[in-house]
């Protein structure tokens, strides 16, 4: 029998191919061509509306679009059957309410469902996993609390976990760090790097511009559904791209104190 089980590529992981979506008569990506890479984190960045959200549905399969094609594998995404790009992409929507008490535990075990038999039995590796999950998220003394009694940071930390959990190796998540405090955000973006520089892709829509200059590879600005500027941190945040897609003044300078760049924002006055 053909081993039909997916397979790591070489080369990008993950590709946008001419693709276009619209929403009604509004068209929120145009023309979008990108390509993502293992071994990086990508910040998905710029103004509101931008079309970073459907981006990211888009890569996922969340959404189908218009025209064009996601790339996955050096296949198309539409190729693969739902438990085969379940064990390829794990993905942490924005939103995500809770309508069921499960305790956080058994959210997180939810995330090792695409790798279980067909009785859907835990095994002491799914079990180890789910526990790391916790434990990296800090949720180990909420284990066994009912999801429905937490608070809105708790809850965002639940779903990042159960995204973890499910061990892919690409990871998509859009706004995580959205209802987190300042530590916490900081600590779920050095995991994120540190999970890109194990050997997987990590892409992040994000408003923060300060976490993305300090925990980012590569950055990704979108303005008006396409591609304004895509490459190494670096290289991509100037004082002119910044100024160009934000439609403000822009700084950009070296900071030792967060080991990265430091951005300042002031509105144009002329």
């Amino acid at each position: 029998m053909a081993d039909n089980s997916p397979r790591l590529a070489k080369g990008p992981w993950l590709e946008a191919r001419d693709l276009n979506f619209s929403h009604g008569s509004r068209q929120v990506i145009k023309n979008l061509n990108l390509a993502f890479c293992p071994n990086r984190h990508y910040i998905l960045a710029g103004p509101n509306g931008a079309g970073k959200s459907t981006a990211l549905d888009l890569l996922s399969r969340l959404k189908i679009g218009d025209s064009g094609q996601v790339g996955l594998m050096g296949r198309d995404i539409l190729r693969y059957d739902s438990r085969d790009l379940a064990k390829l992409i794990a993905l942490a929507p924005q939103n995500s309410n809770f309508n069921f008490a499960f305790t956080v535990r058994e959210v997180v075990r939810l995330g090792r469902r695409p790798h279980l038999d067909r009785w859907g039995r835990l095994k002491e590796e799914d079990h180890r996993i789910v526990e790391k999950a916790m434990e990296d998220l800090n949720l180990g003394h909420l284990a066994d609390k009912p999801v429905t009694k937490l608070s809105g940071g708790e809850a965002q930390r639940v779903v990042l976990a159960r995204t973890l959990a499910q061990d892919c190796p690409i990871v998509l998540l859009d706004e995580p760090t959205n209802s987190l405090d300042v530590a916490q955000a900081l600590e779920l973006m050095a995991i994120l790097r540190r999970i890109a520089e194990s050997g997987r892709l990590v892409v992040t829509v994000s408003h923060d511009l300060a976490l993305a200059a300090t925990f980012a590879h590569e950055i990704v600005f979108l303005k008006d559904g396409g591609l304004t500027a895509a490459g190494p941190r670096d290289e991509i945040l100037t004082s002119e791209l910044l100024a160009e897609v934000f439609e403000a003044e822009a700084q950009v300078r070296t900071d030792e104190f967060v080991g990265g760049l430091s951005i300042s924002f002031r509105r144009r006055t002329t």
